[in-house]
């Protein structure tokens, strides 16, 4: 175990954090709020330790998967605890596992809250909560590589860990470049969006807060109406970048070189829009009668729907009035999630797709037992680490989930409360369902249930194995 490149890794994540604080202390001043001594103080401390990690590089920057893993781990770990002292400084949020459970769930892009009333809280506090998700879209660790090139293609490691998905691939040779042309559309999109929101006369506060969670496809909202006070063309605008920031943005990087027939020929892109359409069209009939149009049904539906595939969480309707075919068709596309290689969460439209070839393969196998079959995928063919890894990432998924639900029952709340709880926060949506729906919060739940359910929101955002791996005995043992 290489611990100096760990504690260094550590040490830029405080650092990088202490600038990050910032923010919100610039908007306590605009704002005139006290609230700005504590992230002042939250982001002196991350400095000074940062810089005492960071003071004397490593002798070796040489590290491997383990190692990659573990830093990612830590290094969210490290981000979330710092990140909710604030909350706790200011009282605002007394309690650590609130706060933490709060802070979390901005950096993990999952946009479940325990607050009742967000205006409540400083402009400073609203700010950060929803600046968390645009941090924790792209990943800290990805912006720390396109700033600090590493040794050779040891950081792969790094990016595999913390990046969603089934594979993590190269846009450009070196790793640093590929974390530069991420973050470079990141923020253009970003930029973009925000432009929109304002040509729409949204509040600059609001513009900012929504453009953040959107792009992260995060969720917080920073008025107490949710998204449901705004107009339908700020409501179209979200709806529209929450789709977009789901897509794998290997198909803008495609766009973006002049290559549209490569982009469009992408499966897991024309997977995602067609599981889009067909949700949208399926709900759109299903609750009609709900709205006095059928244009504002189809509105509030295609919201809606690109809000859960993503995995942002945003609301403008409680669905939870909805039918129940239409509420199934929302829980089932919690499952199935955004993109890999998207700030989206979930298992991913890749996953289901290669799950889906697996089955046919295997059934062909049993009707033509002589034939021989390999299974393709973007025009290529899986070999059978990658078919081991997703294997084992859904079997570890669900034995997750299954754990997770049966600690959260003890609440005792109704099982769709405490069944969507789960998946809301293992897939990073935010609300789920009945007492945990878009109109309510976790307030209610135990600290043990927040408790397990943080553990959700990181091993989901992490895509499980970086915080199992964390977790282990043998990760730590000495050969």
């Amino acid at each position: 175990m290489n611990q100096s490149i760990i504690i260094y890794m550590l040490g830029w994540i405080m650092n990088i954090e202490a600038l990050l604080l910032l923010l919100p202390v610039a908007t306590a001043v605009v704002y005139g709020e006290q609230i700005w001594v504590c992230y002042l103080s939250v982001a002196a401390i991350c400095a000074v330790l940062g810089f005492a990690c960071t003071r004397s590089k490593p002798k070796s920057k040489i590290f491997f998967a383990k190692e990659g893993f573990v830093i990612v781990s830590l290094g969210w770990l490290v981000l979330s605890f710092f990140g909710c002292l604030p909350f706790m400084m200011s009282g605002e949020i007394p309690h650590f596992i609130d706060a933490m459970f709060e802070i979390v769930s901005g950096f993990t892009t999952t946009g479940s809250s325990i607050l009742p009333e967000v205006e409540k809280l400083s402009k400073a506090s609203l700010m950060w909560r929803s600046f968390s998700h645009w941090i924790g879209g792209m990943g800290i660790l990805v912006f720390i590589l396109a700033i600090l090139p590493m040794a050779g293609d040891y950081n792969m490691h790094i990016m595999r860990a913390e990046s969603p998905g089934y594979s993590v691939g190269k846009l450009a040779p070196k790793i640093g470049i590929t974390a530069k042309l991420l973050y470079s559309i990141y923020f253009f999109m970003t930029v973009v969006m925000f432009l929109l929101l304002l040509a729409g006369r949204m509040p600059v506060f609001d513009s900012i807060c929504m453009t953040f969670g959107a792009a992260g496809t995060g969720g917080f909202a920073c008025r107490n109406f949710g998204q449901a006070g705004y107009t339908m063309y700020q409501q179209g605008v979200i709806a529209l970048f929450m789709m977009l920031f789901g897509i794998n943005f290997n198909v803008y990087f495609l766009l973006l070189i002049k290559r549209p027939k490569d982009a469009l020929r992408c499966e897991e892109f024309r997977g995602y829009i067609a599981i889009i359409a067909a949700a949208v069209i399926l709900i759109t009939i299903n609750v009609r009668h709900l709205f006095p149009s059928l244009f504002e049904a189809a509105h509030h539906v295609f919201f809606q729907v690109s809000s859960i595939i993503t995995t942002t969480g945003y609301s403008t309707v409680d669905y939870d009035k909805w039918p129940e075919f239409s509420k199934c068709i929302i829980l089932l596309i919690m499952f199935v999630g955004a993109c890999a290689g998207s700030t989206g969460g979930g298992m991913k439209v890749s996953r289901i797709m290669i799950a889906f070839k697996e089955v046919k393969k295997e059934m062909e196998a049993v009707i033509h037992p002589r034939s021989v079959k390999v299974l393709k995928y973007e025009g290529k063919v899986l070999d059978h680490n990658t078919l081991r890894t997703l294997n084992a990432y859904i079997i570890v998924y669900f034995l997750i989930f299954a754990g997770s639900l049966l600690i959260v029952s003890l609440d005792n709340y109704d099982f769709m409360t405490s069944f969507s709880a789960v998946t809301a926060n293992l897939n990073n949506i935010g609300p789920g369902m009945s007492v945990v729906g878009p109109a309510s919060n976790f307030s209610m739940m135990s600290y043990l249930s927040k408790s397990v359910l943080i553990f959700d929101m990181l091993a989901g955002r992490l895509e499980l194995f970086p915080v199992l791996v964390l977790l282990s005995p043998g990760t730590w043992k000495r050969h």
